[in-house]
């Protein structure tokens, strides 16, 4: 087995068990602050808004820096970091006493985190580039299946065993992912005067990255893809039941709801990956953009659950080439040995996206109504896509690469 391949199953395993934990609290979240003492409903939407939305600030802020770091002590460092990190955190939520110490907890989670871009980042460097599209296609099926895994086993291990049971089991699978990167996971050789470069202040080794009109554009697209994509999902329980008129199914059919676009992108990504190696990661990027665009626009005249599920799913097709097109691309455009940086950086818009888009769109549907929300996030996809054409189709300068001990 070729070592790419190798990589490519480790830390696919990692990003599927990493996500898979960060998403399956969502189920039960208010419940458990229950269990922790917030009884006032007001309070636990409240508290529950600002611990979920906490992860992505400190996140958004902390990327940048391990990005920086990880360019000038090592990727594999920085994926070890972030794992036995995560896990000691997650470990620590199951003895939260109240509130504040979860608040805490998950703050320190995205202080800590930084699993996906440095897992990008390297095996960005060791993956043959007429495989990279399809690399980044499955490490986003990994991302995606976690994602979807995640909430169903957080609300079934809930029902049946309690809350605290499964931030110990989320943190043990954490544990083991990252052991198995430490062992099984080799870190391409890079020149050894980057190896052994000095200190540098971060804005100022963030710079020669600003000055990339590729990786800007890049970058903020991938805000706009989150927080498009994003922007309803908060309202989408509410929605269900305005269509379905069924409180008691609302829970479930609101689970079908959220994971079926999920499904469809673990299952499109790798294809579309392995299709931008052929005709390019940009082209793909565009048209996933426009796609979901168009299949935005018609969630807001669905009459009914089942026309919601079936619009979703084929979202979640076009949603499969997006990501991981901007992963592929920022492998291209980045400067020589400044991957890590450009994946963290982007990482750091994905957070910011992440974290915008809910809080906006709660506040837009109070005038709009969730139906408004997703014609303003149709627009906003499709004017991405023309911004970004004629930006992203040329061809990327050639840069050298770096020496690669390992393959």
């Amino acid at each position: 087995m070729a070592r790419w391949h190798l990589h490519l199953i480790v830390l696919g395993i990692g990003l599927f068990f990493v996500n898979a934990g960060m998403t399956m609290i969502i189920p039960f979240l208010p419940l458990y602050l229950q269990e922790l003492g917030v009884t006032d409903p007001h309070q636990v939407a409240a508290w529950a808004s600002v611990i979920f939305a906490a992860n992505f600030f400190t996140a958004f802020l902390f990327q940048p820096v391990w990005g920086n770091l990880a360019d000038r002590y090592g990727r594999k460092l920085m994926v070890l970091r972030s794992g036995f990190g995560m896990a000691a955190v997650m470990t620590l939520m199951g003895f939260a006493g109240g509130p504040w110490q979860l608040l805490m907890l998950r703050i320190v989670n995205g202080v800590v985190s930084g699993f996906a871009p440095a897992s990008i980042a390297l095996m960005s460097a060791g993956t043959p580039k007429d495989k990279i599209g399809f690399t980044m296609g499955t490490l986003q099926s990994s991302v995606v299946a976690g994602t979807i895994f995640g909430p169903l086993f957080g609300g079934f291990m809930a029902d049946h065993y309690g809350y605290r049971p499964i931030f110990f089991i989320t943190g043990s699978l954490i544990f083991i992912a990252s052991l198995l990167a430490l062992l099984l996971v080799k870190e391409p050789v890079v020149a050894e005067k980057t190896a052994k470069r000095e200190a540098t202040p971060l804005l100022r080794a963030f710079r020669p990255l600003f000055g990339v009109r590729e990786l800007n554009m890049l970058n903020t697209t991938t805000v706009v893809i989150q927080f498009a994509l994003l922007a309803p999902v908060a309202l989408l329980p509410l929605f269900v039941q305005e269509l379905s008129g069924q409180a008691g199914m609302v829970a479930f059919y609101a689970g079908v709801v959220s994971s079926v676009n999920g499904l469809s992108n673990m299952i499109a990504a790798p294809l579309l990956g392995r299709l931008g190696d052929r005709i390019g990661s940009g082209r793909i990027l565009l048209f996933c953009l426009l796609g979901s665009a168009l299949l935005s626009l018609p969630q807001a005249f669905v009459h009914s659950t089942p026309q919601l599920i079936a619009v979703r799913f084929a979202l979640g097709v076009c949603m499969g080439g997006l990501l991981p097109s901007v992963n592929a691309l920022i492998g291209r455009y980045a400067p020589p040995n400044g991957e890590s940086m450009a994946y963290s950086l982007n990482s750091s818009m994905y957070a910011l996206g992440s974290m915008l888009g809910p809080l906006v769109g709660g506040f837009v549907s109070e005038s709009l109504t969730i139906r408004g929300v997703f014609v303003i996030s149709s627009l906003l996809l499709a004017a991405c896509a023309l911004w970004l054409r004629g930006g992203l189709l040329a061809p990327a300068p050639d840069k050298p690469e770096p020496a690669k001990g390992v393959r």
